[in-house]
């Protein structure tokens, strides 16, 4: 019984630190602050697949960063959760006007539903409620809105170029039926997933997005569609992206 529960909470809160592997903490204090990130950023993915909104990202991913994201999406270390939200909402965070926002949308980048149940869980979205949570604790109007679906399948991205990746994830979301009034309720809609390297999957989610919307603005600018309350700006953020994807100056 002792050895089940210690395999048990080594699943929750590891047995050591994800990132560099230092005993007896799951995230030590190093680790923590790579995954925060030394301020989220913009970045770009060259080249830039057409649709992509403005992404903002926490911190490069390599490094302990990398582990520490590999830990929680394919080990199931669902303990880190929290600090990698946190990561997550500051990148939403540098996306948001200084003035205020009004009411946010965090709307995740679903995972493919084979790769859910390989997994036994779906990390972005438990990210987007750590992050949601994050965020209402500084005052933050969010919700999370799981609103996009794969409509068909896609093959797995690992060592797929640019252009393959998007070939892959052409046409495969969409939003799910009978939820598309959610997303007239805010005034900003934050895509947000663990990982940007290509761009490719964010940019489908936005085309998704703005199918609904009927409207397909420039990154950055307001959308809006048939029956909405108001202007929807439609933006992203990750926790991690590639390192030459930063650009230079960082918010």
């Amino acid at each position: 019984m002792r050895g089940w529960w210690q395999d048990l909470s080594d699943l929750v809160l590891p047995a050591q630190c994800a990132g560099c592997g230092r005993s007896r903490t799951p995230l030590c204090a190093r680790c923590a602050q790579a995954v925060r990130g030394a301020g989220a950023g913009r970045v770009r993915p060259r080249p830039m697949p057409p649709g992509l909104p403005v992404v903002h990202a926490a911190a490069p991913y390599e490094g302990p960063v990398r582990a520490v994201l590999l830990a929680h999406k394919e080990r199931g270390a669902l303990g880190l959760a929290r600090p990698l939200g946190e990561a997550l909402a500051g990148a939403v965070r540098a996306g948001l006007p200084a003035g205020g926002a009004g009411a946010v949308g965090l709307v995740p980048v679903p995972s493919a539903p084979w790769a859910v149940r390989a997994r036994g869980h779906d990390p972005t979205r438990r990210l987007a409620y750590a992050a949601a949570a994050g965020l209402r604790r500084e005052g933050v109007a969010v919700r999370v809105l799981a609103v996009l679906r794969q409509r068909r399948a896609v093959a797995d991205q690992s060592g797929l170029d640019a252009r393959q990746r998007r070939a892959n994830v052409s046409g495969a979301l969409d939003v799910v039926g009978g939820v598309a009034g959610l997303l007239t309720e805010v005034g900003r809609i934050v895509l947000v997933d663990d990982l940007m390297t290509t761009g490719a999957s964010l940019a489908e989610a936005a085309r998704a997005i703005h199918a609904v919307t009927r409207s397909a603005p420039a990154p950055g600018e307001g959308a809006t569609g048939p029956g909405m309350a108001g202007p929807i700006t439609l933006g992203a953020a990750v926790v991690s992206a590639s390192p030459d994807s930063f650009e230079i100056n960082r918010n």
